[in-house]
């Protein structure tokens, strides 16, 4: 891994960072930095069953939108788990849930079926919606590195703002750690 820098962009009307990683080869690799308080990104991307998704479907309403590298995995698995035990408390509460990772539409549907989750997971096999949210890059795991999802979650209010930002997700107890708050 390469040297790192921090540089400043205009997101809409508010200006973000972002750290910019050099890694092998002279490629770069940019993961912008949201914060509370900023207007959250829109984004399309297809759900479970193929339908288009989009931010703005949400206009009015709360949402959890969390961000999780692989579907059927023990982390990820718990993560959906324990949103789905809560899911009655988030509704009452005004919510809506969206899961987001690389996974197909396919894959959804099979993780969908086999957890029961009553929410919709989004497809972004060509991660614009995580490179959107700034949390798409490099990443170690038993000493390799690669791309791929930083575990995240946005809580985005009514407006259309980012509320809560959560980069230290308790896989397990995820429900509580939002509700809690």
């Amino acid at each position: 891994m390469g040297r790192l820098c921090v540089g400043y962009f205009l997101v809409g009307k508010n200006l973000s960072s972002a750290l910019i990683v050099r890694g092998d080869k002279n490629t770069y690799h940019t993961m912008f930095h949201l914060k509370e308080g900023d207007p959250a990104p829109d984004f399309a991307a297809p759900n479970e069953k193929g339908e288009i998704v989009r931010l703005s479907d949400f206009k009015g309403k709360k949402l959890v939108l969390y961000f999780y590298p692989k579907d059927d995995t023990p982390g990820c698995t718990a993560e959906a788990c324990s949103l789905r035990d809560g899911y009655s408390q988030f509704v009452n509460q005004g919510y809506a849930i969206l899961g987001v990772s690389p996974d197909s539409p396919k894959k959804h549907v099979k993780f969908i079926e086999k957890y029961s989750l009553p929410f919709s997971l989004l497809a972004d096999e060509d991660h614009q919606v995580a490179e959107a949210y700034g949390v798409w890059g490099p990443k170690k795991f038993m000493g390799r590195t690669f791309d791929g999802i930083h575990r995240t979650t946005f809580v985005i209010d009514e407006n259309g703002r980012i509320e809560r930002i959560i980069t230290k997700v308790d896989t397990e107890n995820h429900a509580a750690q939002l509700l809690g708050a």
